[in-house]
């Protein structure tokens, strides 16, 4: 099966995630700029896609709630098809799900790598924190990456929605959120210009 183009993306909403996955027992929760609006309580700009992410041992029973959906696998910029059948490939760090008959993506789901207990940084796993400081919920019950992990995957690469999202959140972080995301850019970016500015 072939991919659908890169760009056809009409994501669902956080709500419509939970809709599906809400009384699912493993551990799920949104991340990327979709997390920082659950954090802020409302939207605060438009998004085109829906990140969230699951431990590995979570993939299957993922898919399987999402059954609707075809999952791609997303390997160095390229998508290859993923059988309902077929076991993910060891080490797979993401998958999009892909709605075929509408012709749109509708999630992007990111393997993460610790423990049920522990939330370990994907490109560092040096940087570890409990599970429950890590993903927290907001009333809807809807579990989020905190804002201060999302903020570190996003210092990377600084897009314009990046630095939209940073000074948005910044007013809004607390002292021990912004100590986190300053010792982590100052190991994993020196110099970076956040640091400064927190």
């Amino acid at each position: 099966m072939n991919p659908l183009p890169e760009e056809c993306w009409n994501a669902w909403s956080p709500d419509e995630l939970h809709a599906r996955l809400g009384h699912w027992k493993s551990e799920w929760y949104v991340v990327g700029g979709w997390a920082l609006d659950l954090w802020h309580g409302h939207q605060t700009r438009a998004h085109e896609d829906l990140e969230f992410a699951v431990l590995p041992a979570g993939i299957e029973g993922c898919r399987q709630i999402l059954s609707e959906l075809d999952f791609f696998e997303v390997r160095e910029g390229r998508l290859s098809h993923l059988a309902a059948n077929a076991t993910p490939a060891a080490g797979l760090w993401q998958l999009w799900g892909a709605d075929m008959a509408a012709g749109f993506w509708r999630v992007d789901m990111m393997v993460e790598r610790g423990t049920p207990e522990v939330w370990a940084y994907k490109r560092d796993q040096a940087i570890r924190m409990p599970r429950a400081a890590a993903v927290r919920r907001n009333e809807r019950g809807i579990a989020y990456l905190a804002p201060a992990n999302v903020l570190l995957f996003k210092a990377k690469h600084r897009r314009e929605k990046d630095e939209r999202d940073f000074e948005a959140a910044l007013p809004k972080l607390n002292s021990r959120e912004k100590l986190d995301l300053r010792l982590w850019l100052e190991a994993l970016h020196p110099g970076h210009e956040w640091i400064a500015r927190l």
